[in-house]
């Protein structure tokens, strides 16, 4: 009798740390998970800054909002995905563009997906008190694959237009053979 009452206790606390992992296991993979948490200890800092004074009210706004619309893109893009992999997230409001690109592209002309100065692929705006325009760094190796493409596409055409045209008034446009010793 004493055995089946240690067992039922065993087993109903067994239960009991499951359902408390479960709920304790987050939403995200470790990678989300820990970025979200560096945009919380971004948070915590301006925080502090406008608690002490050594920000503007505007500077606390504005990067408090930036700070909302970086966590809303990495969640967005983490469901989306199921994926545990983001890039690196940039976000800029329509006046900061000047901070990202030496000659920035106008926010009326962006297409989510599209890369930007082989730099950063636009991924969309976010509405938090001002708009942000978030885009995510490309790595080294998509920026090296789409510089080689853009060689090669450069180097096809090269060759397009240096190849000569056939010439419509019937005169020969091959070369003459050579005739001689080798």
């Amino acid at each position: 009798m004493l055995l089946l009452l240690a067992l039922v206790c065993a087993a109903g606390s067994g239960k009991a740390q499951a359902q408390r992992r479960a709920a304790a296991t987050p939403e995200f993979g470790p990678i989300v998970s820990t970025y979200l948490g560096y945009l919380k200890d971004e948070q915590e800092v301006v925080d502090a800054r406008e608690s002490r004074h050594e920000v503007t009210r505007e500077y606390y706004i504005r990067n408090s909002n930036r700070i909302r619309a970086l966590r809303q893109m990495a969640v967005r893009m983490a469901r989306q995905n199921k994926n545990d992999y983001l890039p690196e997230l940039e976000a800029a409001a329509g006046d900061e563009f000047g901070n990202l690109f030496e000659t920035p592209p106008k926010p009326a002309t962006l297409h989510v997906g599209e890369v930007y100065r082989n730099t950063f692929r636009f991924l969309g705006t976010v509405r938090s008190g001002d708009t942000f325009y978030v885009f995510a760094r490309l790595d080294p190796y998509e920026q090296a694959e789409l510089m080689e493409k853009e060689k090669s596409a450069s180097a096809a055409e090269g060759a397009k237009v240096s190849l000569p045209s056939a010439s419509t008034s019937g005169e020969q446009t091959t070369r003459q053979r050579r005739v001689g010793a080798p």
